[in-house]
């Protein structure tokens, strides 16, 4: 077992070890059990540090420990229709472009907005069993040209299967890229120093196709020392690191926090790629969802004080219909959007509108476009 290995046999579980730890009062510890019974809880000690202030203002606490009012938000489970694209245990093919592969149910930290509560670290009837079921079926689709590995935290996977994935993708002539979702270089960045044999494979197929780390720095603490070596090793391998943020009530949902760290990003060469609206899931709609008016003005202020290859990112939302870049809102207070990717072909780049009001926060799914 590696050393990195070792440090996630000390994660925090339970709401027991919350009330030794000094994270929660003795008499929510009965309640609280019950929350991560539905949503499992899972800290690591290295992001258990992270934290300066003991209760739901402080950032790194409200995006790691569970609260009583997850299970009093109400919401639905599946927000962008994954289910009605998954073809088969673990494959969806949403965008013809692009496939992706839930490889795991299992992150390192179950963060508490996490889109796919309803499986990570509970089931796993929507994960791949079996690697080459996956490869071959990307091998019949000439269409797609990139693959996104992800679940879970695809770097949660054993060398031997990263490898496997990547042996078997990088022989596909009609792959130009792959990227790896991990939010490991922010909750465990050890899994990378400490793990040559990982970079080795990276190295190693990178000189095949070109290998792409997508991760998720939410907040300006998170931007540590042990992060900054993880994401450098990873650079000076040649892989390119792209970072998608969501926007978070209580985290990062204010100007001031979000332009230090899309500097602090950039700074380390990491690439801001995405801004998601945070969906509206059960045990998170109302707790960490920001609504579109207030989520535009904090993007708008947000831009103005960033330079031109900070404010690259798009503010966009993953919906049942597509990937929706939000651009802002018209002069009637109605909602101004883009489909920056579509399911359906026939819409994609199109320019819309939504009405909206001060605490809409989602569209419905069965919404019309009301085009320009």
């Amino acid at each position: 077992m590696k050393k990195w290995q070792k440090q996630l046999l000390n994660n925090i579980t339970t709401a027991k070890e919350l009330v030794q730890r000094g994270l929660i009062p003795p008499e929510q510890e009965g309640k609280l059990q019950k929350v991560i019974d539905k949503y499992p809880m899972n800290i690591t000690e290295y992001y258990l540090g992270l934290i300066e202030k003991n209760d739901y203002t402080d950032p790194i606490y409200k995006m790691s420990v569970a609260s009583i009012l997850e299970g009093k938000a109400d919401g639905v489970f599946d927000t962008s229709g994954e289910a009605a694209n998954t073809v088969d245990n673990g494959i969806q093919h949403k965008y013809d472009n692009t496939v992706l592969l839930l490889s795991t149910n299992v992150c390192a930290m179950y963060c508490r907005h996490c889109f796919r509560k309803r499986f990570v670290g509970l089931s796993e009837e929507e994960t791949l069993q079996f690697t080459d079921k996956a490869i071959k079926y990307i091998a019949s689709r000439p269409e797609a040209d990139n693959v996104l590995i992800t679940g879970g935290d695809a770097l949660m996977n054993s060398n031997k299967v990263i490898e496997t994935y990547l042996e078997g993708l990088s022989k596909l002539k009609h792959i130009k890229f792959i990227r790896f979702g991990s939010r490991l270089p922010v909750v465990l960045p050890q899994r990378i120093t400490q793990d040559e044999e990982l970079v080795e494979i990276l190295k190693k197929y990178k000189r095949k196709k070109t290998i792409y780390l997508v991760t998720q720095f939410n907040h300006p603490r998170e931007l540590t020392q042990e992060a900054k070596e993880a994401t450098d090793t990873l650079r000076e391998a040649g892989i390119p690191i792209l970072n998608q943020s969501v926007l978070l009530a209580g985290v990062n949902d204010d100007p001031d926090t979000l332009v230090e760290l899309f500097n602090g990003l950039v700074e380390r060469a990491i690439t801001p790629y995405y801004l998601f609206q945070c969906r509206p899931l059960k045990g998170v709609k109302g707790y960490f969802t920001v609504p579109f008016v207030k989520g535009v003005k904090i993007v708008d202020k947000t831009r103005a004080r960033l330079s031109g290859v900070t404010k690259r990112f798009k503010f966009v939302m993953s919906h049942v219909k597509g990937k929706i870049e939000i651009v802002g809102l018209t002069q009637s207070g109605r909602l101004l959007l883009k489909q920056h990717q579509a399911k359906d072909k026939r819409n994609l780049n199109k320019i819309f509108t939504a009405k909206i009001d001060e605490n809409s926060h989602w569209l419905d799914n069965n919404f019309k476009y009301e085009f320009l």
